[in-house]
């Protein structure tokens, strides 16, 4: 079976530059568009994209680049999100009930307020000075939103 192509865009860049130069992040009114027609999202490129409350209910954002975005109170329930990162994103208040989460990184991300309820977590990265690994047990048992830590000055360095 032929494995989906993620989206490309292609800009107006020199021949010279590298494959990845040829490639730009999607933007918002294309990533909905994306989704009422039901495509993949596996693998996209949506850094630093404004997706806030934004429905990804059910998708498939496999290795998709998340990091920088601001997904404040955007939907994840029973999506399949193995590997993809969040790095350094908004995601306050955001759900992810039932989503798979293996090996995603939400390294640097604000989840203050995020619903993990029946997600299944596994070999996920966290920001586990700010954010105890029990309240995210607590979350996916519960349904309870997480609240993270103040930044304390000792953690910025």
């Amino acid at each position: 079976m032929s494995r989906p192509r993620k989206p490309k865009v292609p800009t107006d860049a020199p021949a010279e530059r590298d494959d990845f130069d040829d490639v730009r992040t999607l933007t918002r009114k294309q990533v909905v568009d994306m989704i009422r027609r039901g495509e993949s999202l596996e693998e996209v490129d949506l850094r630093g994209v404004d997706l806030s409350a934004v429905a990804f209910d059910g998708l498939n954002l496999r290795n998709a680049k998340l990091g920088d975005c601001n997904l404040h109170k955007a939907s994840f329930k029973n999506a399949d999100l193995t590997g993809a990162s969040f790095w350094n994103a908004n995601v306050r208040e955001a759900t992810f009930d039932g989503a798979n989460l293996e090996e995603a990184d939400f390294d640097y991300a604000n989840l203050d307020g995020v619903c993990f309820r029946g997600a299944k977590i596994r070999k996920a990265i966290f920001p586990f000075r700010r954010l105890p690994l029990e309240s995210i047990q607590r979350s996916v048992r519960t349904g309870q939103r997480v609240r993270m830590e103040p930044m304390r000055h000792e953690d910025e360095e």
